[in-house]
Protein backbone atom coordinates (compact mmCIF):
# COMPACT_ATOMS: atom_id res chain seq x y z
CA UNK A 1 0.00 0.00 0.00
CA UNK A 2 2.73 2.46 0.98
CA UNK A 3 4.79 1.64 -2.09
CA UNK A 4 1.73 2.07 -4.29
CA UNK A 5 1.17 5.59 -2.93
CA UNK A 6 4.80 6.39 -3.49
CA UNK A 7 4.71 5.32 -7.12
CA UNK A 8 1.52 7.32 -7.69
CA UNK A 9 3.24 10.42 -6.34
CA UNK A 10 6.29 9.77 -8.51
CA UNK A 11 4.02 9.26 -11.52
CA UNK A 12 2.43 12.66 -10.99
CA UNK A 13 5.80 14.40 -10.83
CA UNK A 14 7.30 12.59 -13.81
CA UNK A 15 4.16 12.96 -15.94
CA UNK A 16 3.84 16.70 -15.37
CA UNK A 17 7.59 17.20 -15.75
CA UNK A 18 7.56 15.33 -19.06
CA UNK A 19 5.24 17.94 -20.53
CA UNK A 20 1.55 18.58 -20.83
CA UNK A 21 1.22 16.25 -23.81
CA UNK A 22 1.89 13.26 -21.55
CA UNK A 23 -0.85 14.29 -19.12
CA UNK A 24 -3.39 15.01 -21.87
CA UNK A 25 -2.80 11.68 -23.59
CA UNK A 26 -2.97 9.81 -20.27
CA UNK A 27 -6.48 11.25 -19.82
CA UNK A 28 -7.53 10.10 -23.28
CA UNK A 29 -7.01 13.45 -24.98
CA UNK A 30 -6.49 13.79 -28.73
CA UNK A 31 -4.73 16.76 -30.30
CA UNK A 32 -7.13 19.04 -32.19
CA UNK A 33 -5.58 19.80 -35.59
CA UNK A 34 -5.42 23.42 -36.64
CA UNK A 35 -7.34 22.63 -39.84
CA UNK A 36 -10.22 20.83 -38.12
CA UNK A 37 -13.59 21.04 -39.87
CA UNK A 38 -15.59 20.53 -36.68
CA UNK A 39 -17.28 23.84 -35.88
CA UNK A 40 -17.18 23.39 -32.10
CA UNK A 41 -13.51 22.49 -32.19
CA UNK A 42 -12.84 25.46 -34.47
CA UNK A 43 -14.59 27.77 -31.99
CA UNK A 44 -12.44 26.34 -29.20
CA UNK A 45 -9.21 26.95 -31.13
CA UNK A 46 -10.31 30.50 -31.91
CA UNK A 47 -11.03 31.16 -28.22
CA UNK A 48 -7.60 29.78 -27.26
CA UNK A 49 -5.96 32.16 -29.75
CA UNK A 50 -7.95 35.09 -28.34
CA UNK A 51 -7.01 34.30 -24.74
CA UNK A 52 -3.37 33.80 -25.72
CA UNK A 53 -3.33 37.36 -27.05
CA UNK A 54 -5.19 38.69 -24.01
CA UNK A 55 -2.78 37.03 -21.55
CA UNK A 56 0.39 37.64 -23.57
CA UNK A 57 1.13 33.90 -23.51
CA UNK A 58 1.90 31.70 -26.55
CA UNK A 59 -1.08 29.64 -27.68
CA UNK A 60 -0.48 26.02 -26.59
CA UNK A 61 -1.65 22.86 -28.36
CA UNK A 62 -5.24 21.93 -27.48
CA UNK A 63 -6.37 18.41 -26.64
CA UNK A 64 -9.96 17.21 -26.64
CA UNK A 65 -11.20 14.58 -24.17
CA UNK A 66 -13.92 13.37 -26.51
CA UNK A 67 -15.32 10.71 -24.16
CA UNK A 68 -15.99 13.09 -21.27
CA UNK A 69 -19.50 14.53 -20.93
CA UNK A 70 -18.67 16.66 -17.87
CA UNK A 71 -17.66 20.31 -18.19
CA UNK A 72 -13.97 20.58 -17.35
CA UNK A 73 -10.58 21.67 -18.63
CA UNK A 74 -6.97 21.76 -17.51
CA UNK A 75 -3.58 23.24 -18.25
CA UNK A 76 -0.62 20.89 -17.90
CA UNK A 77 3.13 21.08 -18.43
CA UNK A 78 6.22 22.14 -16.55
CA UNK A 79 6.59 25.48 -18.31
CA UNK A 80 4.76 27.60 -20.92
CA UNK A 81 7.00 26.04 -23.59
CA UNK A 82 5.62 22.53 -23.06
CA UNK A 83 2.16 23.46 -21.77
CA UNK A 84 -1.04 22.18 -23.32
CA UNK A 85 -4.68 22.88 -22.64
CA UNK A 86 -7.12 19.99 -22.40
CA UNK A 87 -10.87 20.41 -22.75
CA UNK A 88 -13.67 17.88 -22.34
CA UNK A 89 -16.31 17.32 -24.99
CA UNK A 90 -18.93 18.48 -22.50
CA UNK A 91 -17.22 21.86 -22.30
CA UNK A 92 -17.62 22.62 -25.98
CA UNK A 93 -21.08 21.01 -26.10
CA UNK A 94 -22.67 22.88 -23.20
CA UNK A 95 -20.98 26.26 -22.89
CA UNK A 96 -21.58 29.45 -24.82
CA UNK A 97 -18.66 31.27 -26.40
CA UNK A 98 -18.43 33.74 -23.50
CA UNK A 99 -18.48 30.91 -20.97
CA UNK A 100 -15.85 29.01 -22.94
CA UNK A 101 -13.69 32.14 -22.96
CA UNK A 102 -13.96 32.28 -19.17
CA UNK A 103 -12.83 28.66 -18.78
CA UNK A 104 -9.91 29.01 -21.19
CA UNK A 105 -8.85 32.32 -19.64
CA UNK A 106 -8.79 30.59 -16.25
CA UNK A 107 -6.41 27.96 -17.64
CA UNK A 108 -4.19 30.61 -19.21
CA UNK A 109 -3.91 32.17 -15.76
CA UNK A 110 -2.45 28.92 -14.42
CA UNK A 111 0.12 28.95 -17.22
CA UNK A 112 0.88 32.66 -16.84
CA UNK A 113 1.26 32.53 -13.04
CA UNK A 114 3.43 29.41 -12.96
CA UNK A 115 0.89 27.31 -11.04
CA UNK A 116 1.91 24.14 -12.87
CA UNK A 117 5.49 24.46 -11.64
CA UNK A 118 4.26 25.21 -8.12
CA UNK A 119 2.13 22.05 -8.14
CA UNK A 120 5.11 19.93 -9.18
CA UNK A 121 7.28 21.38 -6.42
CA UNK A 122 4.60 20.80 -3.80
CA UNK A 123 4.21 17.21 -4.95
CA UNK A 124 7.97 16.75 -4.82
CA UNK A 125 8.10 17.93 -1.20
CA UNK A 126 5.21 15.66 -0.22
CA UNK A 127 6.83 12.74 -2.01
CA UNK A 128 10.05 13.31 -0.06
CA UNK A 129 8.14 13.28 3.22
CA UNK A 130 6.31 10.13 2.17
CA UNK A 131 9.59 8.37 1.42
CA UNK A 132 10.59 8.91 5.07
CA UNK A 133 7.50 6.97 6.11
CA UNK A 134 8.21 4.21 3.62
CA UNK A 135 11.77 3.87 4.92
CA UNK A 136 10.33 3.52 8.41
CA UNK A 137 7.92 0.85 7.15
CA UNK A 138 10.77 -1.12 5.55
CA UNK A 139 12.87 -0.86 8.71
CA UNK A 140 9.90 -2.09 10.75
CA UNK A 141 9.45 -5.11 8.47
CA UNK A 142 13.17 -5.87 8.63
CA UNK A 143 13.29 -5.52 12.42
CA UNK A 144 10.23 -7.72 12.87
CA UNK A 145 11.78 -10.39 10.67
CA UNK A 146 15.03 -10.21 12.64
CA UNK A 147 13.19 -10.64 15.95
CA UNK A 148 11.58 -13.82 14.68
CA UNK A 149 14.94 -15.15 13.61
CA UNK A 150 16.77 -14.58 16.91
CA UNK A 151 16.19 -13.43 20.45
CA UNK A 152 15.34 -9.75 20.70
CA UNK A 153 17.74 -7.26 22.15
CA UNK A 154 18.18 -3.56 22.73
CA UNK A 155 19.39 -3.12 19.18
CA UNK A 156 16.23 -4.52 17.67
CA UNK A 157 14.08 -2.52 20.07
CA UNK A 158 15.88 0.65 19.01
CA UNK A 159 15.26 -0.15 15.36
CA UNK A 160 11.56 -0.66 16.05
CA UNK A 161 11.35 2.70 17.82
CA UNK A 162 13.18 4.40 14.93
CA UNK A 163 10.94 2.73 12.36
CA UNK A 164 7.74 3.74 14.12
CA UNK A 165 9.02 7.30 14.52
CA UNK A 166 9.85 7.56 10.81
CA UNK A 167 6.46 6.15 9.84
CA UNK A 168 4.64 8.67 12.02
CA UNK A 169 6.69 11.55 10.58
CA UNK A 170 6.30 10.34 7.00
CA UNK A 171 2.64 9.43 6.84
CA UNK A 172 1.34 12.12 9.20
CA UNK A 173 3.47 14.70 7.40
CA UNK A 174 2.12 13.57 4.05
CA UNK A 175 -1.48 13.76 5.28
CA UNK A 176 -1.21 17.24 6.75
CA UNK A 177 1.03 18.37 3.89
CA UNK A 178 -1.69 17.27 1.50
CA UNK A 179 -4.19 19.45 3.33
CA UNK A 180 -1.79 22.40 3.04
CA UNK A 181 -1.29 21.69 -0.66
CA UNK A 182 -5.07 21.60 -1.17
CA UNK A 183 -5.45 24.94 0.63
CA UNK A 184 -2.76 26.51 -1.55
CA UNK A 185 -4.42 25.08 -4.66
CA UNK A 186 -7.81 26.52 -3.66
CA UNK A 187 -6.31 30.00 -3.33
CA UNK A 188 -4.70 29.66 -6.77
CA UNK A 189 -8.13 28.78 -8.17
CA UNK A 190 -9.57 32.02 -6.81
CA UNK A 191 -6.64 33.89 -8.39
CA UNK A 192 -7.20 32.17 -11.73
CA UNK A 193 -10.90 33.07 -11.62
CA UNK A 194 -10.03 36.73 -11.02
CA UNK A 195 -7.46 36.64 -13.82
CA UNK A 196 -10.07 35.16 -16.16
CA UNK A 197 -12.27 38.20 -15.55
CA UNK A 198 -9.28 40.44 -16.23
CA UNK A 199 -8.37 38.65 -19.49
CA UNK A 200 -11.93 38.49 -20.85
CA UNK A 201 -13.22 41.76 -19.31
CA UNK A 202 -16.44 39.84 -18.72
CA UNK A 203 -17.32 38.39 -15.32
CA UNK A 204 -20.46 36.75 -16.71
CA UNK A 205 -18.40 34.35 -18.83
CA UNK A 206 -16.61 32.38 -16.12
CA UNK A 207 -19.46 32.86 -13.64
CA UNK A 208 -21.85 31.44 -16.24
CA UNK A 209 -19.60 28.42 -16.81
CA UNK A 210 -19.55 27.67 -13.08
CA UNK A 211 -23.34 28.04 -12.91
CA UNK A 212 -23.70 25.60 -15.81
CA UNK A 213 -21.52 23.05 -14.02
CA UNK A 214 -23.71 23.33 -10.93
CA UNK A 215 -26.90 23.00 -12.93
CA UNK A 216 -26.12 19.92 -15.01
CA UNK A 217 -26.35 16.37 -13.66
CA UNK A 218 -22.87 15.33 -14.80
CA UNK A 219 -21.36 18.63 -13.62
CA UNK A 220 -17.58 18.67 -13.99
CA UNK A 221 -16.95 14.97 -13.44
CA UNK A 222 -14.12 13.33 -15.38
CA UNK A 223 -14.56 9.57 -15.81
CA UNK A 224 -11.07 8.60 -17.01
CA UNK A 225 -9.26 6.35 -14.47
CA UNK A 226 -6.27 8.70 -14.55
CA UNK A 227 -8.31 11.69 -13.37
CA UNK A 228 -7.41 11.41 -9.64
CA UNK A 229 -3.69 11.74 -10.48
CA UNK A 230 -4.12 15.23 -11.95
CA UNK A 231 -7.39 16.35 -10.34
CA UNK A 232 -5.72 19.44 -8.88
CA UNK A 233 -5.12 20.73 -12.42
CA UNK A 234 -8.78 20.69 -13.49
CA UNK A 235 -10.92 23.80 -13.93
CA UNK A 236 -13.45 22.37 -11.45
CA UNK A 237 -13.56 19.40 -9.10
CA UNK A 238 -13.33 16.40 -11.43
CA UNK A 239 -13.67 13.56 -8.94
CA UNK A 240 -15.83 12.90 -5.90
CA UNK A 241 -15.62 10.94 -2.65
CA UNK A 242 -14.98 11.48 1.06
CA UNK A 243 -11.19 11.81 0.83
CA UNK A 244 -11.50 14.15 -2.16
CA UNK A 245 -13.88 16.41 -0.23
CA UNK A 246 -11.57 16.38 2.80
CA UNK A 247 -8.60 17.57 0.77
CA UNK A 248 -10.47 19.29 -2.08
CA UNK A 249 -8.18 21.23 -4.39
CA UNK A 250 -11.05 23.43 -5.61
CA UNK A 251 -13.33 25.76 -3.63
CA UNK A 252 -17.08 25.01 -3.69
CA UNK A 253 -18.81 26.29 -6.82
CA UNK A 254 -21.03 28.67 -4.84
CA UNK A 255 -18.05 30.38 -3.20
CA UNK A 256 -16.29 30.80 -6.53
CA UNK A 257 -19.39 32.27 -8.15
CA UNK A 258 -20.04 34.70 -5.30
CA UNK A 259 -16.48 36.03 -5.50
CA UNK A 260 -17.06 36.80 -9.17
CA UNK A 261 -20.73 37.77 -8.97
CA UNK A 262 -21.62 39.02 -5.45
CA UNK A 263 -25.24 39.57 -6.51
CA UNK A 264 -25.80 35.96 -7.64
CA UNK A 265 -29.24 34.68 -6.61
CA UNK A 266 -27.98 31.19 -5.77
CA UNK A 267 -29.60 29.50 -8.78
CA UNK A 268 -27.55 27.27 -11.07
CA UNK A 269 -28.14 27.09 -14.83
CA UNK A 270 -29.76 23.83 -15.93
CA UNK A 271 -30.87 25.02 -19.37
CA UNK A 272 -29.73 23.33 -22.57
CA UNK A 273 -29.27 26.52 -24.56
CA UNK A 274 -25.89 27.52 -25.96
CA UNK A 275 -24.96 29.83 -28.78
CA UNK A 276 -23.98 28.70 -32.28
CA UNK A 277 -20.70 26.80 -32.74
CA UNK A 278 -19.23 29.64 -34.79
Amino acid sequence: WSTKINWNQLYKIMALSAGGKTVAEALGGKLIPQNTDDLKQRKLLNVVEEMAIASGTPAPPVYLLAEEAGINAFAAGFSPRDAVIGVTQGTIDHLSRDQLQGVIAHEFSHIFNGDMRLNIRLMGVLNGILIIGIIGYLILCSASYSRRGRSSGKGTGGLLALAIGLMVIGFAGTFFGGLIKAAVSRQREYLADASAVQFTRNRDGIAGALKRIGGLEFGSKVENPGAPEVSHAFFAQGISGFMQSLSATHPPLAKRILRIDPHWDGKFDSSDKTDSPQ
